[in-house]
């Protein structure tokens, strides 16, 4: 390459410091990121966007620390010019315009492509009144103002996080009763639930809604260990687990042994404060430092309070003998636990972190004193259900604890007696979960789930929400929770009438700083918070739902992106088909499909992933058969996309028009092979009917006669639309256990009475039902079925469990389909997935679902 090519590569870097703004994100701090360059706003594009980049844009705001670099136009396509590609940030840097990029307007990309960030309200953290910088109250610095934080929710593991970003080492305690004294300024509610691996506070899960009121006296604080330990464990789940690095001469370095044991790792463990050893252990070579050796042949006792005191080498030193490797060790103080898939932090399956992996527990004897002990643990107040059988999901890998038996009064569900560590007889569908009093989710109470009455789920009951002091930026944030658009109206009713039922909330005040509705300050959780008819909250979204294609040559091709709760989600090309495909086109306004991808032919798309089944003759997307892709069947790499025919504009389409040569040369010839397969297929029916003739002349009992069935990959997705019509019943108490069916009904037949635990209320007319199932229903109508107390039945946020019961393999013969032999195997492939079994009263509950069953596009 001469020199005037290398003169000419795009990658330049460029002085001064261009306006940054963040646009079309509901607040100051977050939105799609544009850049103005001379004198005319523009965006940046997404290839190579990432923390760093979005970091530096976060800094030059003011808006603290980044929590999310989004891409593919999170925020909504800009327009204008696209002032920046390949953007590439170190993070240290104080302006967008200092990082290199390709060249102002140099790019590829077009809007649908626009890069956005989130960052945080929270500018800064400090301790003070303290004998040293590493100890104090608590103070936040909210959108450039100081304040006191509330140590109401306040822990260890929130207090690890800040003395970790303020480079103090680690908590060593929390003293409370206004240890460091009284605070000026307002004193924040604002409760931070962190587990102990965050960067800063900001990157924390954050609630403020219902808080109590709180006073300086009641201030947060910390004591830290004052200095950077000179030890670290990395690449665990935790602080307290990982392999190990120690602080030598200004760098980071490795720690290599040959004859690493649990004497050395507990003396790891003592010094970082992590309780006792678990395991000491070598790390898989994936898991191996490439970084400078720090110590090698290290030898303790065991006895010893600090690494530095054991017998070890310097790192140039050659061992006598043995291989020298990277050390881990696993401490006490990493065992965690979480709750998965339920739409929140307090609610969704148990899982705990144990020996550095996540694992179950089993459902067996698993009750309510057990289920407190979680949310006690959690800090999600107490518990409203103990839940089994899988009911949010089946999760993976390692079942940890059968049996637990706790009395609930335990400090972890760890010192609950239990059968050893791993020792059980269950499998995933008896997997564990909880529901906390904690817990809380929002509805708009109407058949749309996108207008009428706001309502609350907390302490296990839904309640109204007071319209007093509501502010526009209330309603615009309850809109964007619930996926139903940016903005709202707010509607009162004009007539007295006296309230029946609970009413959680009232004086919700959401500012331009809050970026979720559980972060605005509020009057306190209250039942009977107002009474009257006329302050009841009722809120009409504007109601986006978005279809879009990326990646293609044009707006009608591509890969299939739709909008869903505030974030852009793909298809599943499981079960797409021409009839997906036409409905996708039908909703883009591009005419009739040409043809259904998959396998990512236009590229793989991020975010999450739906499967949808259409009967072709839907008028969106958002009216098909959907659920929650499964992670491990559906991933990007399996991405569904998109060509539709785009017919011109300004005069109508003629049916001729409407199919290309090919298309016409296909249907001709397919005609002539069908006809061909006919006159076989006669004639050989035509010589079995002869030989049976001949054969029941000298047999009284002649054989029977078994002829193979095709088994038509098409008809099994009609199979599902024969039962479309069960609406979905408002799910009670969950399974008490399973039976392995061995036998599959014929989807054809009407349930047999007394053979379930439901009846069929009614019959709807023809074409009023959807391809509804429990695990998949019509993104419209199952708005209306995540929206409980719709009907007056429902009582709690969550669908039914997405597990399947033990069928016999079922084969499939396609022999209809000898002219499609080049893709026979593949959609043969996608259709062997395992189908949801039919689903009981106790497999579903009413209202908002959890985001692992199907849910409505635009419901909580």
């Amino acid at each position: 390459m001469g020199i005037e090519a290398l003169l000419t590569l795009p990658v330049l870097v460029f002085e001064g410091a261009a306006e940054v703004r963040l646009a079309d994100g509901g607040r100051r701090c977050a939105g799609r990121v544009e850049v103005k360059h001379q004198d005319q706003w523009g965006t940046v594009c997404d290839d190579s966007w990432d923390m760093s980049d979005a970091a530096v844009v976060c800094r030059q705001l003011g808006c603290g620390g980044a929590l999310k670099a989004h891409g593919n136009a999170h925020f909504g396509p800009g327009s204008g010019s696209i002032w920046m590609d390949e953007v590439n940030c170190h993070g240290t840097e104080s302006a967008l315009s200092d990082c290199t990029h390709r060249g102002w307007g140099q790019t590829d990309c077009n809007h649908g492509e626009d890069a956005g960030v989130t960052c945080s309200e929270y500018t800064g953290f400090r301790l003070v009144n303290g004998s040293t910088a590493c100890e104090g109250r608590v103070e936040v610095e909210v959108m450039g103002s100081w304040g006191t934080l509330c140590a109401s929710r306040w822990d260890l593991s929130d207090a690890h996080v800040l003395c970790r970003h303020l480079g103090c080492g680690f908590a060593e305690s929390i003293p409370g009763g206004g240890h460091f004294g009284r605070g000026t300024g307002p004193v924040w509610r604002d409760s931070f639930h962190c587990d102990g691996t965050e960067a800063h506070l900001g990157q924390c899960p954050v609630t403020a809604l219902g808080a109590l009121p709180c006073s300086q006296e009641n201030a947060a604080a910390v004591i830290c260990s004052a200095r950077p330990m000179p030890l670290r464990l990395v690449g665990g789940g935790s602080r307290c687990d990982g392999r190990v690095e120690v602080f030598q001469h200004g760098t980071w370095g490795r720690v290599l042994d040959e004859q690493w044991d649990m004497q050395e790792a507990s003396v790891v463990c003592r010094q970082l404060q992590c309780g006792e050893a678990e395991a000491a252990y070598t790390p898989v070579r994936a898991e191996r430092g490439r970084g400078p050796v720090g110590l090698r042949g290290v030898r303790c006792a065991g006895h010893e309070a600090d690494l530095s005191l054991c017998n070890t080498s310097v790192p140039e030193s050659t061992p006598a003998s043995g291989v020298m490797e990277d050390v881990g060790v696993v401490c006490r103080g990493s065992r965690r636990v979480r709750l998965v898939d339920g739409a929140g932090r307090c609610a969704g399956r148990v899982e705990i972190y144990y020996q550095g992996r996540w694992g179950t527990v089993c459902d067996d004897a698993w009750d309510l004193a057990d289920a407190a002990v979680v949310c006690h643990q959690l800090g999600c107040g107490g518990a409203v259900e103990a839940a089994g059988s899988a009911r949010f999901g089946e999760g993976s890998g390692q079942i940890w604890l059968d049996g637990v038996n706790c009395s609930g009064a335990e400090a972890a569900l760890w010192d609950c007696p239990a059968e050893a560590w791993g020792q059980h007889d269950c499998r995933h569908k008896e997997d564990a979960g909880v529901i906390c009093s904690e817990f809380m989710a929002l509805r708009l109470e109407n058949s749309d789930g996108c207008s009428g009455r706001l309502q609350v789920f907390y302490n296990g009951t839904w309640g109204s929400v007071c319209s007093n002091s509501m502010t526009t930026e209330t309603v615009s944030l309850v809109c964007k929770e619930l996926g139903c658009g940016n903005e709202g109206e707010l509607e009162t009713d004009s007539n007295y009438a006296k309230l029946s039922g609970t009413t959680w909330l009232d004086r919700v005040e959401c500012g331009k700083s809050n970026s979720s509705f559980w972060q605005c300050p509020s009057a306190p959780w209250h039942p009977q918070s107002c009474d009257d008819r006329r302050e009841e909250t009722n809120i009409t979204c504007n109601d986006r739902e978005k279809i879009r294609t990326v990646g293609g040559k044009d707006s009608c091709s591509g890969r299939v992106e739709i909008w869903h709760r505030g974030a852009w989600g793909t298809l599943c090309d499981n079960a797409w088909d021409m009839r997906d495909a036409e409905v996708a086109c039908r909703q883009l306004g591009c005419g009739p499909a040409v043809y259904a991808l998959g396998q990512a032919a236009a590229g793989e798309g991020t975010g999450p992933m739906w499967l949808m089944e259409c009967r072709g003759t839907e008028l969106s997307l958002q009216d098909c058969w959907a659920q929650p892709g499964d992670s491990g069947a559906c991933q990007h790499k399996a991405d569904a996309a998109v060509h539709c025919s785009d017919p011109p504009r300004g005069r109508p389409t003629t049916s001729s028009e409407r199919l290309s040569v090919p298309v016409v040369i296909c249907i001709i010839l397919g005609a002539l092979l069908c006809l061909l397969l006919a006159l076989l297929a006669g004639q050989v029916r035509s010589a079995r009917a002869r030989r049976r003739g001949s054969r029941r002349a000298g047999e009284p009992f002649p054989e029977a006669v078994y002829e193979e069935i095709a088994y038509s990959l098409a008809w099994e997705k009609q199979a599902r639309f024969s039962l479309s019509d069960v609406p979905v019943l408002p799910r009670g108490d969950p399974a008490d256990g399973y039976d392995d069916a061995g036998e599959v009904s014929d989807p054809g037949e009407d349930p047999v009475p007394g053979q379930g635990d439901w009846e069929v209320p009614r019959t709807p007319e023809e074409g009023d039902g959807r391809p509804d199932a429990v695990t998949g229903g019509s993104l419209h109508s199952q708005r209306s079925a995540g929206v409980p107390g719709a009907d007056g039945r429902a009582s709690s946020p969550f669908l039914g469990t997405t597990g399947y019961d033990d069928v016999e393999e079922v084969s499939l013969a396609c022999s209809h389909k000898d002219t499609e032999d080049g893709t026979l195997e593949s959609r043969a492939q996608e259709f062997q997935r395992p189908r949801p079994a039919e689903p009981s009263p106790a497999e579903q509950l009413g209202a908002a679902g959890r985001e692992e069953s199907s849910v409505p596009l635009g419901e909580p």
